[in-house]
């Protein structure tokens, strides 16, 4: 199939791209990998009178450390957060993620900050960004703000950003010494989407009691889920098999296949 026709517009600074959303609203969409967007202009499940292209703007693909934190650009190729030395330095989780996002060739097009803007509840990086208690930085004319990934991703395929606002970068904070990371999913074959899916995080101070602990779920809820209860048995104790079981425990019985 064909997409239905729309008007093809390329700002080339971000001032422009937020003046075109400003001016076309809800009637406007933003292609930037177009990894999730192209078949669904193909099939016309959407049908925009308006496609801002964002590529030919310069700066929004960067990877940098930024006052103790990791600043990823919305624009930053898939490929290249994998490939990252910073990110395989700073942030183990997420380079353990990266790999298992579709396969090269999508994550060679596919944007970090498309996948968190497109918000499929079985995708990895919402709940990676949600795991590590990233922030999500949004937008317009009228300023920035930051949303936490409990506050961006409001539903199935839905977020907080308003018609206006661009995702334009996340921050990742800093990885708390002594913290330990995985990132597991289940799929019928690599590069399909998840059954479900776990990122989790496990600080311990010198004694070996953690002292902080999050695990965030795909493919579970209309949303990544943080299974903040599940991961206040850990809290407090060291993490011994029969705490970690329980973990499980609590993880199975706050969640459901979608």
């Amino acid at each position: 199939m064909k997409p239905p026709r729309f008007d093809y517009l390329v700002p080339t600074s971000l001032d422009e791209a937020l003046a075109l959303l400003g001016q076309h609203g809800e009637e406007a969409k933003v292609l930037a990998g177009g990894q999730s967007l192209v078949p669904l202009l193909n099939f016309r499940l959407v049908r925009p009178a308006h496609l801002v292209d964002l590529n030919e703007i310069r700066g929004l693909d960067q990877i940098r450390a930024d006052d103790g934190h990791l600043v990823i650009g919305a624009m930053a190729r898939q490929r290249a957060v994998e490939t990252s030395t910073l990110i395989r330095e700073r942030c183990p989780l997420l380079a353990e993620a990266m790999p298992q996002i579709g396969h090269v060739q999508i994550r060679n097009r596919g944007t970090f900050g498309g996948s968190l803007a497109h918000a499929d509840p079985a995708a990895e990086l919402p709940a990676v960004v949600a795991a590590l208690g990233g922030e999500i930085v949004l937008q317009s004319a009228r300023g920035r703000r930051r949303l936490t990934a409990e506050q961006f991703f409001v539903g199935y395929l839905t977020t907080a950003a308003e018609p206006t606002e661009l995702l334009v970068e996340v921050k990742l904070p800093a990885t708390p010494r002594r913290t330990g990371s995985a990132f597991l999913e289940v799929s019928r074959r690599h590069g399909d989407f998840a059954l479900v899916g776990v990122a989790t995080t496990l600080t311990l101070d010198d004694r070996g009691v953690c002292t902080a602990c999050s695990v965030a779920l795909t493919g579970v809820g209309p949303t990544p889920v943080l299974a903040r209860d599940a991961a206040r048995a850990l809290v407090g104790g060291p993490p011994s098999p029969q705490a970690i079981e329980e973990v499980g425990r609590r993880v199975s019985r706050g969640s459901g296949p979608t």
